[in-house]
């Protein structure tokens, strides 16, 4: 790996989804190689998973997937990355994730993404990492998930300060604009 920023993207990994969401996956992926930003994901060849990688590294960037051989039989590991390591369990998978990457994005996803996000946020509740994580809400997407949250909070089932874990963002430039990238 390089000595590079690293960004984490947690997205989906259907090819079923609008059109929509893999341009902006591509156009995400495009930003990355531009800034230099090495990109760490899941390690999918499909989906929003796949546009973004495939994005990264079609303007010379750095793409790192890991993948877990349990998913062998559900979806493909992209054959193409600069760099794929594969694990054992999804444990793994977001341990190791988690261990190459400077921040986290969440892109608009399904469950495992949402699975994801909620580790990500819980670990840095339990104070396990102090790392930047970022909800991207493209087109209102994550808008039912930021009112539960919301919700959550209000009903005091969190404190108020886990609002302040994550930063919520509507456009991909405000994604690197948090950063400071």
């Amino acid at each position: 790996m390089t000595n590079q920023k690293s960004i984490c993207v947690f997205c989906g990994a259907s090819n079923s989804v609008d059109q929509k969401f893999l341009e902006i996956g591509a156009e995400f992926g495009a930003l990355l190689a531009k800034r230099n930003i090495t990109l760490v994901y899941g390690g999918g060849d499909c989906g929003v998973m796949g546009a973004v990688a495939n994005s990264t590294m079609k303007h010379d960037g750095y793409a790192i997937g890991v993948f877990p051989r349990s998913l062998r039989n559900i979806e493909n590991e992209h054959q193409s990355l600069t760099e794929i390591t594969i694990v054992d369990t999804m444990h793994e998978r977001k341990q190791n994730m988690f261990e190459r990457s400077d921040a986290f994005v969440v892109f608009p996803g399904g469950f495992g993404t949402m699975d994801e996000m909620f580790e990500i946020i819980t670990w840095k509740q339990l104070l396990l990492h102090d790392k930047p994580i970022i909800i991207f809400n493209y087109q209102g997407y994550w808008d039912p998930l930021i009112a539960l949250m919301k919700n959550i909070i209000e009903n005091k089932f969190a404190k108020a300060e886990v609002a302040t874990y994550y930063h919520v963002v509507t456009e991909l430039e405000q994604i690197i604009d948090v950063l400071g990238y």
